[in-house]
């Protein structure tokens, strides 16, 4: 058995989808459109096979996201190497985008950054 994909609604589904291929290579699908309910999607493909759905809907709601909440904490990538983990570091804090630990070995062993990804959701980066 194997995680077959997972979902996240996100306000702006352009902008997400081009911060997922930017930043982690993600290939994207031709996305889907119900024109009745104008619910969007996209499927986002990764290296090794991973999928991420992106989707939006006029209805959305866009609500504050702690960072210790129930749910669904962060989504994590793994880049290859420590080298990787801190160029992507550097260059997403180039790019603006708030970096919620530094690239550091955690006391369960990983290699890791953590930053504010698109509309707010933690991204961990690790080897």
């Amino acid at each position: 058995m194997h995680i077959e994909h997972i979902a996240m609604y996100v306000a702006d589904i352009e902008k997400a989808r081009l911060f997922f291929m930017k930043y982690f290579n993600a290939a994207s699908n031709d996305g889907y459109e119900n024109k009745s309910t104008h619910f969007r999607s996209y499927f986002l493909t990764f290296e090794d096979g991973a999928r991420l759905e992106i989707m939006t809907h006029p209805d959305i709601q866009d609500m504050p996201k702690a960072l210790r909440r129930t749910g669904y904490a962060h989504i994590a990538f793994s880049v290859g190497s420590q080298e990787n983990v801190d160029a992507l570091t550097r260059q997403l804090k180039s790019d603006g985008y708030e970096v919620l630990s530094d690239p550091r070995t955690t006391g369960d062993g990983y290699y890791e950054s953590c930053i504010v990804g698109i509309e707010g959701n933690q991204v961990e980066i690790t080897i």
